[in-house]
């Protein structure tokens, strides 16, 4: 029988994570929370009109930023983040005041808005964006060159905002209803974006403008300008909504190894779609684009940098053998296109709802095309990546996330609620409807939590305390005395009672242990062995 760590040492490590919360400063609250000066105003639109130079690594332009008035203002926040610099913002072809506070830009507007009304302003600006040292994880520029010598450059910019690289409402909570993006770049190269190309300008300086039109709300770091000397292939996908165009663009050396690899992406339509309902952004159509990084999940502008290999750069995560039947990047990144794009996080602290749902989509994928215990297998395996070492769940209005453990701590929590459900097929239409509650909103924990406690029939509150807002492990202590057995819950929140199966004698027994009070079962046989199942995040141990 398995042994594991003491409840003094989990009570240590949640002293440290107590004791050990960092300090937050003024820009912090600026970026992570709704200003009074972003509050008044709702997003309708972008468009984003700029030139990006690989020459000089510079991107220069301008931003055209639609609103609705909510309620009356005067002050509005624009986010922009040094060495970027706003160079004007014109309204109505006049010039507007505005003063810097660090990564936030306040523009004053020359009269108090009227609730109800519409209007604009067109923010000028430029600069060279930092050069991203490992991106995606530390954004926002990559320029490289390809093998040909030529440049082959992207942003990248989910951690540390799409300010970075763009002016923009740089809070999660609030999208535009559509968004057009007009990138020109120098002659002999291609943009790629979200969207549909709406049409490409041949300009006089030999220099060409691509133009990409989102016809659905997009979050701001799903916004992405990619830029290379791409060929293309595309192929259609008779999915639930009908023909899915699935567009390709690759580096010209890739595109046999590029046409082999992305099969998976059909396959990885067709598990989602079953799985999660019909991809969010047919109107859209779905691209995978290749970049000179790992990939990002930019809404209907899929990023992939895998290297034409299944797993995570070759290696398989769960140490099954499971995560090499697949390429990691096309499966997850993709996966986001539910859970990130479509349903998308308000506060970066609730951050799990995009990496917890998609990095459970991976064992899914798994479920879909090689059957449950393949699914069950990878999951679980993924166990040895959690660290326990903060809360899943961030803090509130400061623009931080909480522990990397969202992502397998998190799809080990949902593969648990799964079994606790115990009705594939009603597992399957919660998770459908969710998308279908939630399709493109901004969210809450609390929100998803919510959904699931009624689509499961149960009261769930303590569940979701115990894993994303703990970093205990609950634990099922047990007694065997003969032909009686006895139970409870320890290392876990007060009230915590989540229901689990085990095996008594190999015989399946539901329990249903409290927290912290002993429960009892009798059964006609003697005790000769116990375990609880597998598919539970859980420890267990006997107490003599």
């Amino acid at each position: 029988m398995k042994k594991y760590l003491s409840l003094l040492c989990s009570l240590a490590a949640v002293c440290t994570t107590l004791t050990a919360q960092p300090a937050f400063t003024r820009q912090d609250t600026l970026r992570g929370s709704v200003t009074p000066e972003r509050a008044w105003w709702d997003l309708a639109y972008y468009h984003l009109d700029i030139f990006v130079n690989p020459a000089d690594s510079t991107i220069t332009g301008s931003n055209t930023i639609r609103y609705r008035v909510l309620a009356p203002g005067q002050r509005l926040q624009v986010d922009l983040q040094p060495p970027m610099q706003v160079e004007k913002v014109v309204q109505n072809g006049k010039e507007l005041p505005f003063r810097q506070d660090g990564n936030a830009w306040f523009v004053e507007l020359p009269r108090p808005q009227v609730p109800g009304t519409t209007a604009a302003i067109t923010v000028f600006y430029g600069g060279r964006p930092r050069v991203a040292r490992n991106p995606p994880w530390d954004a926002v520029m990559a320029w490289e060159t390809d093998d040909n010598g030529k440049p082959f450059a992207a942003t990248s910019c989910q951690g540390e905002g799409a300010s970075l690289w763009w002016p923009c409402k740089d809070h999660m909570y609030d999208e535009p209803d559509s968004m057009l993006l007009s990138v020109r770049v120098p002659a002999g190269l291609m943009d790629i974006s979200n969207g549909r190309l709406r049409g490409v300008d041949e300009n006089e300086d030999g220099t060409r403008t691509f133009h990409w039109f989102v016809g659905n709300p997009i979050n701001n770091y799903g916004v992405n300008a990619n830029i290379a000397d791409y060929v293309y292939f595309s192929e259609k996908y008779p999915g639930e909504k009908g023909a899915l165009d699935c567009d390709y663009y690759v580096l010209p050396y890739n595109l046999e190894k590029a046409r082999e690899q992305f099969k998976d992406v059909p396959r990885m339509l067709a598990a989602f779609e079953h799985w999660f309902g019909p991809y969010p952004f047919y109107e859209d159509g779905f691209k995978l684009v290749e970049v000179p990084y790992l990939g990002m999940e930019h809404q209907s502008s899929v990023t992939y940098g895998n290297g034409y290999q299944n797993g995570y750069r070759g290696y398989d995560l769960s140490g099954t053998g499971w995560g090499l039947k697949f390429d990691f990047i096309i499966i997850h990144e993709a996966g986001h296109e539910w859970f990130a794009n479509s349903i998308t996080y308000q506060d970066i602290a609730d951050m799990w709802v995009h990496e917890g749902f998609t990095a459970y989509s991976e064992n899914l994928f798994l479920d879909y095309h090689y059957g449950k215990e393949a699914s069950a297998d990878y999951v679980i395996g993924t166990r040895a990546n959690i660290r326990n070492d903060r809360p899943v769940i961030g803090p509130y209005g400061v623009n931080r996330s909480g522990s990397g453990d969202m992502y397998y701590k998190g799809a080990n929590m949902l593969h648990t609620l799964r079994q606790i459900v115990d009705d594939d097929e009603k597992w399957r239409g919660i998770l459908r409807g969710m998308n279908r509650e939630f399709y493109h909103q901004t969210v809450t924990s609390r929100q998803v939590e919510e959904y699931l406690s009624r689509q499961a029939g149960r009261d769930l509150s303590r569940f979701f305390d115990q894993y994303l807002r703990t970093i205990l492990i609950p634990r099922l202590e047990y007694r065997i005395e003969g032909k009686k057995l006895s139970y409870r819950w320890a290392n876990c929140v007060e009230g915590f009672d989540m229901p689990v199966k085990a095996f008594v004698n190999e015989q399946e027994q539901w329990l249903a242990p409290a927290a912290g009070k002993w429960k009892q079962l009798k059964i006609s046989k003697s005790i000769q062995s116990f375990r609880i199942d597998r598919n539970f995040y859980v420890e267990y141990m006997e107490i003599h």
